[in-house]
């Protein structure tokens, strides 16, 4: 655990020297994507044989935010689609990370084979996305943003491009802060009224019991709140810098594999190479502020909106203390499905009873033992471990068909 820890230090200096240095918040982009065509679409998705397109879409506050749809590769890509699936991923991801296995593997080829017309959501600063129509990604004021503006802003509008292309109701997919971000938009009644049904991988809007010690140790050290003093609003993890920090650190000191489960506790059911693609792919940037919310959450035991402290919370709010999210607003007749695991070191169990407490309907539930955060997008027995049961639930709403 003190080598992790000398880990994030040296990840929070580094971020800080290369900050200074530059003079600006100025980052390698993502290897993988080298110019305007390496899209997702063709880097993932068209090379195993699916049809796919790129969507761009702009939220209300002015970013630029990619979709990616794609269909069976049975079918032709001309003809009759089935029901809309919209894939949201969580933190430090976008979405590659449901193609990160074989087709029979990846969720994201799983439910197009299965006959859904599936759409691919990635939010703001991540590799995949456009930017903004006026800042660009060397500002700070680019990287002002939380969960909250993802909810409310580009998962909202993805809905909506999403509800009005294919004329139908959406069935949403959410992993990890993708399961925040869906709660927070479907207590808006304009967003809830677009969406057939959630379903929701390692449900999140509680966080005071996650057990992740990498995680606790970080929030202990308040280093969300060091890193903004530093004035560092983005956190890319794929700064020449800091690949180079983790290329020698898993290189013979740590299985990278421990360092993840630091971070989302054990995960039973994927292999090395897993491991090694994933890295290939992950992590991408967020915001410094989004962070600082999220531990924000695990110090308070709250849902709420971002915390400015008193005097600004009294301008922004009119009240001392941040609004909290008020899941019983979700309507009881918007059907939920939740899947999640016993060794999730995040999606505790405990914090999981409370939402549902507040919920007004009754999801149904998947529980897997022996599972760990990730391994709901990357194990290699998902397909039936998982992903049978979640679309066998789409499909008892009589809205999905295969053919």
């Amino acid at each position: 655990m003190e080598r992790l820890l000398l880990i994030v230090f040296a990840t929070i200096i580094s971020l800080f020297i290369s900050t200074s240095a530059a003079g600006e918040f100025n980052f390698e982009a993502n290897p993988h994507r080298r110019s305007l065509d390496e899209t997702l679409c063709n880097q993932l998705i068209k090379p195993a044989g699916y049809s796919c397109t790129e969507h761009t879409v702009q939220t209300k506050d002015g970013y630029l935010v990619a979709l990616q749809r794609l269909s069976s590769r049975n079918k032709d890509p001309g003809g009759q689609r089935g029901p809309p699936v919209l894939l949201q991923h969580g933190l430090f991801m976008a979405g590659d990370a449901w193609f990160l296995g074989s087709p029979e593997q990846s969720l994201g080829f799983i439910l197009a084979d299965e006959g859904f017309d599936v759409w691919v959501g990635n939010v703001r600063g991540t590799f995949w996305s456009h930017g903004h129509v006026s800042l660009s990604e060397k500002d700070k004021e680019f990287w002002d943003w939380s969960w909250e503006e993802l909810a409310l802003c580009d998962l909202a509008e993805m809905i909506h491009h999403v509800h009005s292309v294919t004329s139908s109701k959406v069935f949403i997919v959410g992993h990890s802060q993708g399961t925040i971000m869906s709660l927070a938009a479907l207590i808006q009644p304009n967003v809830a009224e677009m969406v057939e049904a959630a379903a929701l991988l390692c449900p999140i809007s509680y966080l005071d019991h996650l057990t992740a010690p990498l995680v606790l140790r970080m929030v202990a050290l308040h280093l969300d709140q060091m890193v903004l003093a530093m004035g560092i609003h983005q956190l890319n993890f794929r700064s020449k810098i800091l690949i180079d920090l983790l290329d020698s650190i898993c290189d013979g000191h740590i299985e990278c594999a421990d360092l993840l489960t630091s971070i989302t506790g054990k995960n039973c059911c994927f292999n090395s190479s897993n491991v090694d693609f994933f890295f290939e792919f992950e992590p991408h940037p967020s915001s410094a502020k989004n962070l600082r919310h999220l531990f924000q959450m695990i110090r308070k035991g709250t849902f709420s909106r971002y915390d400015y402290g008193m005097f600004k919370n009294l301008e922004l709010y009119g009240q001392l203390n941040p609004p909290a999210f008020d899941l019983g607003l979700i309507p009881k007749t918007l059907p939920l499905w939740m899947g999640y695991g016993g060794h999730d070191s995040l999606a505790d169990e405990t914090d999981l009873e409370r939402t549902l407490k507040e919920l007004q309907g009754k999801p149904e539930m998947l529980y897997l033992e022996n599972y760990g955060h990730l391994d709901f997008l990357l194990s290699t027995q998902g397909k039936e471990d998982v992903y049978n049961n979640m679309i066998a639930f789409f499909r008892s709403l009589g809205k999905s068909s295969s053919s």
